[in-house]
Protein backbone atom coordinates (compact mmCIF):
# COMPACT_ATOMS: atom_id res chain seq x y z
CA UNK A 1 0.00 0.00 0.00
CA UNK A 2 1.20 3.08 -0.84
CA UNK A 3 1.37 6.13 1.76
CA UNK A 4 0.76 9.46 1.73
CA UNK A 5 1.48 12.28 4.42
CA UNK A 6 0.16 15.76 4.18
CA UNK A 7 1.46 18.04 6.36
CA UNK A 8 0.30 21.76 6.77
CA UNK A 9 -0.87 24.68 8.95
CA UNK A 10 -4.19 26.43 8.51
CA UNK A 11 -5.41 29.55 10.67
CA UNK A 12 -8.84 29.80 9.85
CA UNK A 13 -9.72 26.19 8.62
CA UNK A 14 -9.68 27.08 5.00
CA UNK A 15 -6.10 25.48 3.97
CA UNK A 16 -6.89 22.25 5.89
CA UNK A 17 -10.46 22.32 3.83
CA UNK A 18 -8.47 22.46 0.34
CA UNK A 19 -5.81 19.84 1.16
CA UNK A 20 -8.30 17.28 2.99
CA UNK A 21 -10.39 17.72 -0.29
CA UNK A 22 -7.41 17.44 -2.30
CA UNK A 23 -6.70 13.98 -0.61
CA UNK A 24 -9.87 12.71 0.11
CA UNK A 25 -10.32 10.27 -3.17
CA UNK A 26 -6.57 8.91 -2.22
CA UNK A 27 -8.20 6.92 0.84
CA UNK A 28 -10.72 5.66 -1.51
CA UNK A 29 -8.26 4.30 -4.30
CA UNK A 30 -6.37 2.15 -1.55
CA UNK A 31 -3.78 4.58 -0.03
CA UNK A 32 -2.67 5.20 3.10
CA UNK A 33 -2.76 8.81 4.50
CA UNK A 34 -1.04 10.92 7.61
CA UNK A 35 -2.07 14.36 8.54
CA UNK A 36 0.49 16.43 10.77
CA UNK A 37 -0.61 19.94 11.42
CA UNK A 38 1.93 22.09 12.52
CA UNK A 39 2.06 23.58 15.86
CA UNK A 40 3.84 26.70 16.82
CA UNK A 41 5.28 26.85 20.43
CA UNK A 42 4.59 30.44 20.85
CA UNK A 43 0.60 29.98 18.60
CA UNK A 44 -0.25 32.85 16.50
CA UNK A 45 -3.68 34.60 17.27
CA UNK A 46 -6.61 34.39 14.97
CA UNK A 47 -8.56 36.42 14.42
CA UNK A 48 -5.86 38.72 14.28
CA UNK A 49 -4.86 42.27 16.22
CA UNK A 50 -3.32 44.86 13.90
CA UNK A 51 -0.59 45.22 16.50
CA UNK A 52 0.39 41.36 16.14
CA UNK A 53 -0.33 40.97 12.08
CA UNK A 54 1.97 44.25 10.83
CA UNK A 55 4.48 43.48 13.92
CA UNK A 56 5.19 40.22 12.21
CA UNK A 57 5.87 41.70 8.90
CA UNK A 58 9.86 41.61 8.73
CA UNK A 59 10.47 38.02 10.20
CA UNK A 60 7.87 36.74 7.76
CA UNK A 61 9.42 38.53 5.14
CA UNK A 62 13.29 37.74 6.49
CA UNK A 63 12.40 34.02 6.94
CA UNK A 64 13.34 33.82 10.40
CA UNK A 65 12.48 30.50 12.23
CA UNK A 66 10.36 30.40 15.81
CA UNK A 67 10.37 26.87 17.34
CA UNK A 68 7.57 24.38 16.23
CA UNK A 69 5.76 21.34 18.07
CA UNK A 70 7.82 18.24 17.80
CA UNK A 71 6.17 15.64 14.93
CA UNK A 72 4.83 12.57 16.34
CA UNK A 73 7.91 9.72 16.38
CA UNK A 74 5.22 7.32 14.64
CA UNK A 75 5.10 9.84 11.30
CA UNK A 76 8.61 10.65 11.91
CA UNK A 77 10.23 6.87 11.68
CA UNK A 78 7.89 6.24 8.89
CA UNK A 79 8.93 5.72 4.89
CA UNK A 80 6.26 7.97 2.74
CA UNK A 81 5.99 7.19 -1.11
CA UNK A 82 4.76 11.41 -1.59
CA UNK A 83 4.48 14.32 0.80
CA UNK A 84 1.80 17.10 0.42
CA UNK A 85 2.65 20.13 1.67
CA UNK A 86 0.57 23.00 2.25
CA UNK A 87 0.85 26.51 2.71
CA UNK A 88 -0.05 30.44 3.59
CA UNK A 89 1.18 33.53 2.25
CA UNK A 90 2.31 35.62 4.15
CA UNK A 91 3.76 39.30 3.17
CA UNK A 92 5.11 37.23 -0.12
CA UNK A 93 6.37 34.86 1.76
CA UNK A 94 5.83 31.43 3.40
CA UNK A 95 4.08 31.08 6.37
CA UNK A 96 6.41 32.03 9.72
CA UNK A 97 5.08 28.54 10.48
CA UNK A 98 6.08 26.35 7.34
CA UNK A 99 9.56 28.37 6.89
CA UNK A 100 9.91 27.03 10.92
CA UNK A 101 8.70 24.03 10.31
CA UNK A 102 11.21 23.49 6.96
CA UNK A 103 14.25 25.07 9.09
CA UNK A 104 14.10 21.83 11.49
CA UNK A 105 16.31 18.70 11.16
CA UNK A 106 12.84 16.63 11.23
CA UNK A 107 11.89 18.16 8.16
CA UNK A 108 15.22 17.50 6.48
CA UNK A 109 14.52 13.50 7.45
CA UNK A 110 11.28 13.82 6.11
CA UNK A 111 11.19 15.55 2.99
CA UNK A 112 15.19 14.65 1.99
CA UNK A 113 14.80 12.50 -1.47
CA UNK A 114 10.64 12.50 -1.25
CA UNK A 115 8.99 13.65 -4.13
CA UNK A 116 6.72 16.77 -2.21
CA UNK A 117 3.76 18.12 -3.45
CA UNK A 118 2.43 21.87 -2.71
CA UNK A 119 -0.37 23.59 -2.13
CA UNK A 120 -1.01 26.90 -1.67
CA UNK A 121 -4.25 28.53 -0.58
CA UNK A 122 -3.64 33.08 -0.73
CA UNK A 123 -5.06 36.08 -1.92
CA UNK A 124 -3.61 36.43 -5.29
CA UNK A 125 -0.14 36.68 -4.62
CA UNK A 126 2.05 33.78 -4.35
CA UNK A 127 4.38 33.98 -7.39
CA UNK A 128 7.38 34.74 -5.36
CA UNK A 129 6.66 32.86 -1.98
CA UNK A 130 6.54 29.77 -4.53
CA UNK A 131 9.88 30.72 -5.93
CA UNK A 132 11.14 30.84 -1.81
CA UNK A 133 9.32 27.36 -1.40
CA UNK A 134 11.28 26.15 -4.55
CA UNK A 135 14.65 27.14 -2.89
CA UNK A 136 14.09 25.75 0.57
CA UNK A 137 12.89 22.15 -1.04
CA UNK A 138 15.87 22.25 -3.32
CA UNK A 139 18.39 22.98 -0.29
CA UNK A 140 16.64 20.28 1.52
CA UNK A 141 17.35 17.93 -1.09
CA UNK A 142 13.64 17.44 -1.83
CA UNK A 143 11.99 16.40 -5.29
CA UNK A 144 9.22 19.37 -6.14
CA UNK A 145 6.90 17.23 -8.21
CA UNK A 146 3.83 19.53 -8.25
CA UNK A 147 2.14 22.87 -7.75
CA UNK A 148 -1.69 23.43 -6.65
CA UNK A 149 -3.23 26.94 -6.09
CA UNK A 150 -6.23 28.33 -4.94
CA UNK A 151 -6.67 31.79 -4.41
CA UNK A 152 -9.37 34.55 -4.13
CA UNK A 153 -10.85 35.37 -7.57
CA UNK A 154 -11.93 38.54 -6.75
CA UNK A 155 -11.07 42.11 -7.82
CA UNK A 156 -7.52 43.04 -5.98
CA UNK A 157 -9.15 45.73 -4.15
CA UNK A 158 -12.39 43.96 -3.37
CA UNK A 159 -9.93 40.84 -1.47
CA UNK A 160 -7.97 43.64 0.32
CA UNK A 161 -11.34 45.00 1.85
CA UNK A 162 -13.53 41.60 2.56
CA UNK A 163 -9.97 39.57 3.69
CA UNK A 164 -9.08 42.28 6.53
CA UNK A 165 -12.13 42.17 7.55
CA UNK A 166 -11.76 38.11 7.91
CA UNK A 167 -8.61 38.49 9.59
CA UNK A 168 -9.54 40.71 12.25
CA UNK A 169 -12.54 39.65 12.96
CA UNK A 170 -12.82 35.86 12.85
CA UNK A 171 -15.52 35.93 10.45
CA UNK A 172 -15.76 34.41 7.05
CA UNK A 173 -19.24 36.36 5.98
CA UNK A 174 -20.33 38.66 3.66
CA UNK A 175 -18.81 42.26 4.37
CA UNK A 176 -21.95 45.03 5.26
CA UNK A 177 -24.04 42.27 3.18
CA UNK A 178 -22.77 43.47 0.00
CA UNK A 179 -19.28 42.00 -0.57
CA UNK A 180 -18.41 38.55 -1.41
CA UNK A 181 -17.16 36.21 0.96
CA UNK A 182 -14.06 36.44 1.48
CA UNK A 183 -10.95 34.05 0.38
CA UNK A 184 -11.21 31.04 -1.97
CA UNK A 185 -14.55 30.54 -3.29
CA UNK A 186 -16.40 27.69 -1.48
CA UNK A 187 -17.24 26.20 -4.99
CA UNK A 188 -13.21 26.31 -5.85
CA UNK A 189 -12.67 24.27 -2.42
CA UNK A 190 -15.44 21.97 -3.51
CA UNK A 191 -13.81 21.11 -6.57
CA UNK A 192 -10.39 20.66 -5.23
CA UNK A 193 -10.80 16.81 -5.08
CA UNK A 194 -10.69 16.86 -8.80
CA UNK A 195 -6.82 16.48 -8.00
CA UNK A 196 -7.02 13.78 -5.80
CA UNK A 197 -7.54 10.75 -8.47
CA UNK A 198 -4.54 12.55 -10.94
CA UNK A 199 -2.31 12.58 -7.80
CA UNK A 200 -3.13 8.67 -7.01
CA UNK A 201 -2.70 7.24 -10.56
CA UNK A 202 1.02 9.18 -10.81
CA UNK A 203 1.91 7.33 -7.46
CA UNK A 204 0.56 4.21 -8.09
CA UNK A 205 2.83 4.17 -11.24
CA UNK A 206 5.69 5.64 -9.33
CA UNK A 207 6.13 8.61 -11.85
CA UNK A 208 5.68 12.31 -11.06
CA UNK A 209 7.25 13.34 -14.00
CA UNK A 210 4.02 14.30 -15.78
CA UNK A 211 2.49 15.17 -12.99
CA UNK A 212 2.16 19.21 -12.93
CA UNK A 213 1.23 18.77 -16.53
CA UNK A 214 -1.75 16.95 -15.45
CA UNK A 215 -2.96 18.94 -12.96
CA UNK A 216 -2.23 21.87 -15.02
CA UNK A 217 -5.08 20.55 -17.10
CA UNK A 218 -7.14 21.23 -14.28
CA UNK A 219 -6.29 24.24 -13.89
CA UNK A 220 -4.21 23.64 -11.02
CA UNK A 221 -2.01 27.03 -11.68
CA UNK A 222 -3.35 30.12 -13.19
CA UNK A 223 -1.04 33.10 -13.57
CA UNK A 224 -2.29 36.37 -13.98
CA UNK A 225 0.69 38.46 -15.95
CA UNK A 226 -0.18 42.02 -13.88
CA UNK A 227 0.15 39.85 -10.19
CA UNK A 228 3.97 38.35 -11.12
CA UNK A 229 5.25 41.77 -11.91
CA UNK A 230 3.61 43.35 -8.73
CA UNK A 231 4.89 40.58 -6.82
CA UNK A 232 8.26 40.99 -7.88
CA UNK A 233 8.73 44.25 -7.70
CA UNK A 234 6.70 44.60 -3.78
CA UNK A 235 8.97 41.85 -2.89
CA UNK A 236 12.34 44.46 -4.02
CA UNK A 237 10.24 47.44 -1.60
CA UNK A 238 9.41 44.67 1.55
CA UNK A 239 13.21 43.61 1.47
CA UNK A 240 14.13 47.48 2.19
CA UNK A 241 11.01 47.78 4.56
CA UNK A 242 11.78 44.39 6.67
CA UNK A 243 15.25 45.26 6.81
CA UNK A 244 14.62 48.97 8.04
CA UNK A 245 12.34 48.25 10.76
CA UNK A 246 14.07 45.06 12.19
CA UNK A 247 17.13 48.05 12.46
CA UNK A 248 15.02 49.49 15.03
CA UNK A 249 15.10 47.28 17.61
CA UNK A 250 13.02 44.73 19.52
CA UNK A 251 9.27 43.89 18.52
CA UNK A 252 7.97 45.89 21.06
CA UNK A 253 10.25 48.77 21.28
CA UNK A 254 8.64 52.30 20.75
CA UNK A 255 10.94 52.88 17.45
CA UNK A 256 10.05 49.67 15.62
CA UNK A 257 6.31 50.44 16.78
CA UNK A 258 5.91 53.75 15.41
CA UNK A 259 8.01 52.40 11.94
CA UNK A 260 5.91 49.17 11.53
CA UNK A 261 2.65 51.78 11.70
CA UNK A 262 4.69 53.64 8.84
CA UNK A 263 4.76 50.44 6.99
CA UNK A 264 0.90 50.11 7.13
CA UNK A 265 0.20 53.44 6.37
CA UNK A 266 2.62 53.21 3.39
CA UNK A 267 1.01 49.29 2.51
CA UNK A 268 -2.40 51.06 2.13
CA UNK A 269 -0.90 53.77 0.02
CA UNK A 270 0.34 51.42 -2.12
CA UNK A 271 -2.77 49.68 -2.04
CA UNK A 272 -4.79 51.87 -2.43
CA UNK A 273 -3.01 54.71 -5.23
CA UNK A 274 0.49 53.02 -6.14
CA UNK A 275 -0.95 49.80 -7.50
CA UNK A 276 -3.35 51.29 -9.88
CA UNK A 277 -1.03 53.62 -11.36
CA UNK A 278 1.24 50.76 -11.97
CA UNK A 279 -1.66 48.51 -13.37
CA UNK A 280 -1.96 51.43 -16.32
CA UNK A 281 1.25 51.19 -17.01
CA UNK A 282 1.52 47.83 -17.42
CA UNK A 283 -1.34 48.00 -19.80
CA UNK A 284 0.41 50.46 -21.61
CA UNK A 285 3.61 48.09 -22.33
CA UNK A 286 1.31 45.10 -22.70
CA UNK A 287 2.29 44.33 -26.64
CA UNK A 288 5.83 44.59 -26.06
CA UNK A 289 5.75 42.40 -23.76
CA UNK A 290 4.05 39.79 -24.80
CA UNK A 291 6.72 37.33 -25.10
CA UNK A 292 8.23 37.79 -21.64
CA UNK A 293 5.15 37.15 -20.51
CA UNK A 294 4.62 33.91 -22.00
CA UNK A 295 8.00 32.40 -21.20
CA UNK A 296 7.01 33.69 -17.40
CA UNK A 297 3.66 31.88 -17.46
CA UNK A 298 5.39 28.54 -18.56
CA UNK A 299 7.93 28.77 -15.88
CA UNK A 300 5.75 29.87 -13.05
CA UNK A 301 3.10 27.34 -13.93
CA UNK A 302 6.22 24.99 -13.48
CA UNK A 303 7.92 22.96 -10.96
CA UNK A 304 11.26 24.17 -12.26
CA UNK A 305 13.65 26.22 -10.22
CA UNK A 306 16.32 28.60 -11.58
CA UNK A 307 18.65 29.71 -9.53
Amino acid sequence: MKSVLVIHYSQSGQLTEIVNNIVSPLAKDNIHVDYHDIKMENPFPFPWTKADFFGIFPETFQQIPEKVKPIPSEILNKNYDLIILGYQIWYLTPSIPINSFLNTSEAKLLLQNKPIITVIGCRNMWIMAQEKMKKKLKELQANLVGNIVLADRHLNHISVITISKWMFSGKKERFLGIFPKPGVSQKDIDEAVKFGPIISKHLKANNFSTLQEALLSKDAVKIKPFLVTTDKRANLIFSKWAKLIRSKGEKNSKKRVFWVKFFNNYLLFAIWIIAPIVFILFLLTYVFSIHKIKKDKLYYSSVKYKE
